[in-house]
């Protein structure tokens, strides 16, 4: 079995005016790797890339690439409706120091293998750093199959993973099974948090999940009660997860209920989100406290 990675999928900071809060969006990263994580994604989907200005989306990268510093792996989601857009950002990520980037196919149509193909293939040879596909039917609106995976793999040798984002944890180990006997060193990661132990003993990479954003440290301790192969810890962890998977039926799309909770942990970032995205309420806020205080998440 291969180390385990878990990766932060980090929220963005916003101010009252919708502009980047430089500050708060350091004080995530900090807290994130004080955790222990060993590696950020930043405009991922709980980053709201989709809702940022290519402006915005560098300013971002700058600060998150100098804020770091390599204390921790730093991967940028690029992906947009726009091939030029996609290679653009994505090699001013490269430039600024990002290790990775990670590119969601266009996510408007309902597209069939072939146009997916087509978008990667205009993409990809153009691309200077290593790249993870980012598979998210819910919101593209349809699947990255094995075989569309492994089509892509034989043509382009820069990419080097995949998050898979689908609940069925049978869809993620059909990927590891007919993917890496071909491709063994190609890093396959679950979309969602309580699947990590599943995924790292089918023979995948790990977990890139919202929840750490709240609990880094308890991720990393998971990390590393499946490393050492201690079987009452991951238990534990496994348990943990699972009920602070509630989270993410507390108010959808969950990214602010998120930063209400980091808040409540005392992390100096305001709640703000892009539009359409509204704060917490008064019973969404009851339902976050209960949870924290059931988890004992202080």
């Amino acid at each position: 079995m291969r180390k385990t990675q878990f990766l932060t999928p980090v929220v963005t900071c916003f101010n009252e005016n919708g502009q980047l809060d430089q500050q708060a969006n350091e004080a995530a990263y900090e807290h994130v790797i004080a955790g222990g994580i060993e590696g950020l994604v930043v405009m991922g989907s709980t980053g709201e890339f989709f809702a940022m200005t290519m402006e915005q989306k560098k300013q971002l990268i700058d600060i998150a690439t100098k804020y770091v510093q390599h204390r921790a792996k730093i991967y940028i989601g690029t992906g947009s409706m726009s091939v030029r857009e996609t290679i653009e950002l994505s090699n001013y990520a490269h430039q600024a120091g990002a290790d990775g980037v990670m590119i969601i196919s266009p996510y408007y149509f309902r597209l069939p293998p072939a146009s997916i193909e087509a978008f990667y293939d205009a993409v990809l040879p153009h691309i200077r750093t290593d790249v993870f596909l980012y598979n998210f039917p819910d919101c593209t609106g349809y699947d990255l199959t094995p075989d569309l995976v492994l089509n892509l793999l034989r043509r382009h040798k820069n990419i080097v993973g995949l998050k898979d984002t689908v609940s069925m944890v049978a869809h993620t180990r059909d990927l590891i099974v007919k993917i890496l006997p071909e491709f063994p060193d190609f890093s396959i990661y679950s979309g969602y948090d309580d699947n990590l132990a599943y995924v790292m003993f089918s023979g995948g990479a790990g977990c890139i999940g919202g929840l750490s954003n709240l609990v880094p440290e308890k991720f990393a301790a998971w990390v590393k009660a499946i490393d050492e192969k201690d079987v009452a810890a991951n238990e534990q962890y496994q348990q943990f997860a699972n009920h602070l998977m509630d989270f993410y039926s507390i108010g959808q799309p969950f990214i602010a209920m998120m930063k209400a909770a980091m808040k409540l942990r005392g992390i100096p970032l305001q709640e703000y989100c892009t539009v359409p995205f509204l704060q917490a309420d008064v019973q969404q806020r009851e339902k976050i406290t209960a949870l924290m205080k059931k988890l004992h998440i202080k």
